[in-house]
Parts: C-alpha cells; structure tokens; sequence
C-alpha cells in the first residue's frame, strides 16, 4: 500500500516534527547520537536493557515502521547491516524489535537493537500473524489493520498482532533469555533502574562505536 493510502486511514501519520516528541528534538537526543544518515539516527537507548542496546530511529516524524514510505527502505536496511556487523563483532548476533505503536513509550517510530545472541522463536507455537519478506508487506498490514509488532532474529522477520498473550510470550522467550545471556539476575530491573545504571554502559558502546567506525575506514 503506497504511503498516500496510509496517511488517509491513520490521519496522524504526518512527516512534521512534533513540538512534545522526545525523538523529534535533536537536542534532547544529541548526546545519544551515535551517527547520522540522511534520514536515520543510531541512538544509544538512554535505558539499555544490555550493554549494545541501541536504536534506528527515523529523522522525520513516522508513527511507527509500516507508516515508512519505500523510499526509506534501502537506507534502513543499510543502517540494519552496519548494526549487524557492529553488535556481532563487539557483541553478539542483534535481534530486531519493534512495538509498531502497540506498547510504545516514546510515539514515533524506532527500532530497538539488541545484542541478545542465541534466541529462538519457535514458529511452531503460531502466535506470530505473517513471515515478512519486505516492508512493503508491513506498510500493508499497516494501512489495513492498524497496530503490530515485530520481532526479526537472523533472517526471520515476524509480525505478530496486538494481542497482549502473544506480547508476553515473546517478552518472555526471547527477551529473558536474551537478557539473561548477556546479565544474569537482570531481568527484572525496571525502566529507572536501567536509566540510573545505564551510563557505564551507554560510555562502553560509544567507545566501541569509536573502535568500529575507525575499523569500518580501514576495509
């Protein structure tokens, strides 16, 4: 479904920075910024669930990833891979997750990174809705259903409706276990205390961040 589309059946959609939006004011997030592209930001999460959570978060003011339009689609893969190639040689292998306005805390689209590694959602259990194979396939769903999330672990892109039973499966068997991975007795630390606890963390991926972009020259 072309974005036109979209912007008529969800009204709020609009491109326009938004005055009372964390991720609209670049001075609210500058000193997260771990790079710039055209029309992306990679933020350091100011709460990092593990040391290497970070974000793609767009320039313009987008609800969530399906409001997109397809013209973002090679320069947002683009970001993906170089996240990829960063947590997987300081980390570990990323998983991709997006609440997709469902769940969400800051209201405009982004993606979170983590380096969670070895996880596995077990297609078998059925909650997920669809196997994506493009965004376009998430604009669609979008623009006719509404909200999601999504979840993409290697090359598995899942979109899952906004059920609340099938939200909690996936906190609970791929976010437990992938924070667990990486801080054991973690898992239950809430929003302020990742925030309190969260600097040393935040300082280690920038420094790393430093190491990977003067390697990143080198090829």
């Amino acid at each position: 479904m072309q974005g036109g589309n979209i912007s008529a059946s969800h009204p709020h959609l609009h491109h326009d920075p938004v005055y009372d939006c964390t991720f609209c004011q670049h001075s609210t997030i500058s000193h997260n910024i771990l790079k710039e592209t055209e029309n992306f930001y990679l933020l350091a999460d100011y709460a990092p669930l593990v040391e290497g959570h970070l974000l793609i978060v767009p320039k313009n003011h987008y609800a969530c990833y399906g409001a997109l339009p397809a013209t973002y689609d090679q320069e947002l893969q683009a970001c993906k891979d170089e996240v990829a190639r960063f947590q997987t040689h300081f980390y570990t292998a990323p998983t991709y997750w997006e609440h997709g306005v469902f769940h969400q805390t800051v209201f405009h689209a982004h993606l979170h990174c983590f380096p969670f590694g070895d996880v596995q959602y077990h297609s078998s259990s059925q909650r997920h809705q669809k196997i994506l194979s493009s965004q376009d396939e998430l604009r669609n769903w979008y623009g006719a259903k509404g909200h999601y999330f999504f979840l993409q672990i290697a090359h598995q892109k899942l979109l899952f409706a906004p059920d609340e039973d099938d939200y909690r499966y996936v906190i609970q068997s791929i976010f437990h276990p992938g924070i667990a991975n990486r801080i054991p007795n973690a898992i239950r630390r809430t929003s302020l205390q990742r925030q309190a606890e969260g600097q040393p963390l935040i300082d280690s991926l920038f420094a790393n961040w430093r190491l990977f972009q003067r390697q990143e020259e080198k090829v």
